[in-house]
């Protein structure tokens, strides 16, 4: 039997580039389908369901929406509440009150475990009903998918920055350390790598979250690079770790801020950057030495997006209403590489990542746990798009000396 009514789509977690190409691509494609009624946004995801705060996209124009689309950030607003299954029925008593049949948020591991919830509380009723859980976040830490929509784009972001930092450091040599987001996860932290083009050329070491953090081992390193190139370009997660698995981050922070999820805020604080810039000044000597937190950044950047990113976040959308329509099974939209680079778009149970992140693969690590391996170059240079622009370098030759003549 044919699934008929209304559509209800969220936006949930931290904004990025190309979210709101998601967001397009399941209106348009809902319209297509006349057992989709009516389409509904929720204003602040969650938030937004249970005070019954929508938008009826069903009114929205065609040309807005493409408008929307290419801009970053979450049109509909995003939250970070982390409903509990109390909340998740008081959102499924609104849903059922304006007849949703299907449910589509936007969003990471937490988001998929909402749509996990919702899902079984419509079984439970006996309500007919689709919820998908639809991939986002900048992170690049679903299981179950290659690479998630809107990793490209703040990739490419980080790396484009670190190639600026690059000529700034050669033009004015020192130690610079550049904090990125990635609480468990390095892929974000790793796309820097990308910046090295000349020898010479930063950053010259990567710590990421997936390998242990030792003070000692981490200033040998910047010594080392220094004293070899007169200057050290350090890229760190926010989320880098002890030995013993605690972060460092909050235990250089004064005041420790959480949010709904029970997680620490890092990106709000550059303690983490000046506290290990004050180490380098002060064991090292090295005057020159300089920390940014990249903070929100890296997230909804506007005019730095991957084509690639954009692509294939309109598709999840797509696909995913596709799935809700056609599938007749709840599940959660995956992304999965196919060739020499080409995706494809499955269906896999909302159990399967809800609320479980995944890691940088050891083989994307080096051995000494302080850079990137080309096998990681290899699997993120696609995903920065086309166009992507390298800085170039004077080639002249250098005039003979004549007062200092060796």
């Amino acid at each position: 039997m044919e699934l008929t009514g209304n559509v209800l789509i969220a936006q949930g977690g931290g904004p990025t580039a190309v979210i709101n190409q998601t967001l397009a691509g399941i209106v348009q494609e809902a319209r297509k389908f006349p057992q989709c009624t009516r389409i509904y946004g929720a204003l602040h995801g969650v938030e937004g369901i249970v005070n019954e705060d929508f938008l009826d996209l069903t009114q929205e124009t065609s040309h807005n929406l493409e408008q929307v689309a290419m801009t970053p950030s979450a049109a509909l607003r995003s939250s970070r509440v982390k409903p509990d299954t109390a909340y998740c029925q008081a959102m499924f008593r609104v849903m059922q009150a304006h007849n949703i049949r299907y449910f589509f948020y936007i969003g990471g591991n937490d988001s998929a475990a909402t749509v996990r919830i919702i899902s079984e509380e419509a079984q439970e009723a006996d309500y007919r009903f689709r919820a998908i859980h639809v991939p986002k976040t900048i992170d690049n830490d679903l299981l179950e998918s290659d690479h998630t929509p809107g990793y490209g784009s703040a990739a490419r972001f980080v790396a484009q920055a670190f190639m600026g930092i690059n000529l700034d450091v050669r033009a004015l040599r020192g130690v610079y350390l550049g904090v990125v987001m990635g609480r468990d996860a390095g892929f974000l932290t790793a796309a820097s790598s990308i910046a090295q083009k000349y020898p010479g050329d930063g950053p010259h070491l990567i710590y990421l979250p997936e390998r242990p953090f030792a003070l000692d081992e981490f200033l040998g390193d910047v010594k080392s690079i220094y004293e070899c190139c007169g200057c050290c370009i350090i890229a760190v997660s926010e989320g880098i770790r002890n030995a013993a698995g605690e972060m460092i981050g909050p235990q250089l922070m004064r005041h420790v801020d959480r949010d709904a999820h029970g997680n620490v805020t890092l990106s709000g604080s550059g303690a983490l950057g000046d506290a290990l810039a004050d180490e380098i000044r002060r064991r090292l000597g090295i005057k020159r030495v300089r920390a940014d937190t990249f903070g929100y950044l890296q997230r909804s950047f506007f005019g730095c997006v991957s084509d690639v990113d954009q692509h294939e976040a309109r598709e999840v959308g797509e696909r995913a209403v596709q799935f809700a329509v056609w599938g007749g099974c709840d599940g959660a939209v995956a992304i999965k590489r196919t060739g020499e680079y080409s995706v494809d778009y499955r269906l896999v149970p909302l159990a399967a990542v809800a609320g479980r992140a995944r890691s940088m693969p050891d083989e994307f690590i080096n051995a000494e746990g302080n850079h990137v391996t080309d096998a990681f170059r290899y699997y993120v240079r696609p995903l920065l798009g086309s166009g992507l622009k390298s800085p170039a370098m004077l080639r002249a030759p250098r005039v003979p000396r004549i007062l200092h003549a060796e």
